[in-house]
């Protein structure tokens, strides 16, 4: 399998990373939510300065693709303008906090409190040395929601109280307070900077670091057990309000003002490629907007593709089209997912069914993860149908 390059960072807004469209700009919403008026204002940027296709990410994030060099400086006045950018490359870098997106909206809820008390910790300048793809999962509620989200570091419950858990140990320290689990928090993110978390390369990953053998220190591990986790959710109604999904996490910039005028109080993105809206019973204003996925049975929720060829410079093949095309083919008890290349981006985790792009042709991996060895080799697009169906 042809070898893929690993970056090892995420693009940001002022650090954006360069694709073969174009800049991709990643914006972190404060809190992972954006009001109505900010998402009016990011569709007309993206429709501006983009490709007219907001991106979903899988950290609760949006991208906006496309952008030419000369317009970045024009995309980061308007994201300070929507009150969406940090005030400085470090201290964007840092701030890579998921929230449970089902968390009450009441501003006191301690779940809220955790998140902004945690964005404003990260600033100390004693954490720089993080990576960028350290992060850090607030899910306090009464569920586990984020429970196959990426974190290094969890806020979780355990019961009525806090649990402040490394990734990697089955079991987290008892905290009974939202400012108290914040200070662990810290604590553990220094204690993995102190003991050699980072590579000479500038990565690493808690999980990772704990496979070594080393563990932090008692006051900073403990034998609570974080609360059960629930199923990932799907389109629909859940707490009170709807989910709205994207194929391949993709929003148009007048399927996101469609989102924007369905009179929730705010939009929540949600790390599962979908908008949250509290407190709204209906989408019957918006249901002809194109692109919205509002079936819990859509087949495009069971098939996950990158960005591909040409938009993805290490990709040789296109994805999005045949990944849309198989879901109309695809058994109904199988997942899908389509990589341009061995890194597997759009879905780290293992799949059904996964088609790994090969210089123009494709490999086919059965119950696997895009990296790891094919069932078959070689595919032409004309033999994918088939294959898939077997």
């Amino acid at each position: 399998m042809s070898a893929a390059r690993i970056r090892g960072w995420c693009p940001g807004a002022h650090r954006p990373m360069a694709s073969g469209d174009g800049l991709v700009v990643r914006v972190r919403p404060p809190l992972g939510e954006i009001t109505p008026d900010q998402a009016r204002g990011l569709a007309d940027l993206v429709d501006r300065h983009g490709n007219g296709i907001v991106e979903l990410t899988s950290r609760a994030n949006l991208q906006i693709r496309g952008v030419t060099a000369a317009a970045h400086e024009t995309v980061i006045a308007g994201l300070a303008g929507l009150c969406l950018l940090d005030p400085d490359p470090a201290t964007e870098a840092r701030r890579n906090i998921v929230i449970d997106p089902f968390r009450p909206s009441d501003i006191a809820d301690r779940q809220t409190r955790i998140a902004a008390c945690l964005a404003e910790a990260l600033q100390d300048a004693d954490l720089a040395g993080l990576p960028s793809k350290f992060g850090f999962v607030v899910d306090a509620g009464r569920w586990r929601r984020l429970d196959g989200v990426s974190g290094d570091i969890r806020v979780e419950g355990s019961g009525d109280d806090l649990i402040v858990r490394a990734d990697g140990c089955a079991t987290g320290h008892l905290t009974r307070s939202a400012e108290d689990a914040v200070k662990m928090s810290m604590g553990l993110a220094r204690w993995f900077l102190a003991s050699g978390g980072v590579a000479a390369d500038g990565r690493g990953r808690m999980a990772r670091h704990l496979a070594t053998g080393v563990m932090p220190p008692p006051d900073l591990m403990g034998d609570h057990a974080p609360t059960p986790s629930s199923d990932p959710p799907r389109p629909g109604a859940d707490s009170g309000g709807l989910c709205v999904a994207a194929a391949f996490g993709q929003l148009e910039a007048e399927a996101l003002r469609a989102l924007a005028r369905a009179g929730a109080r705010i939009l929540r993105i949600t790390p599962w490629r979908m908008v949250f809206l509290p407190g709204i019973d209906s989408l019957d204003h918006v249901a002809d907007t194109g692109g919205l996925l509002t079936d819990p049975d859509d087949p495009l929720l069971r098939v996950t593709a990158c960005t591909g060829a040409p938009g993805c410079p290490q990709a040789s093949v296109e994805t999005r089209a045949l990944a849309r095309h198989l879901a109309t083919t695809l058994p109904k008890d199988k997942t899908l997912h389509v990589s341009g290349c061995a890194k597997g981006c759009a879905h780290p985790a293992p799949a059904d069914l996964t088609l790994v792009g090969r210089n123009g042709r494709f490999d086919l991996i059965r119950r696997g993860r895009a990296w790891h060895a094919p069932a078959q080799w070689w595919l032409l697009p004309a033999q994918i149908t088939a294959a898939v169906q077997e």
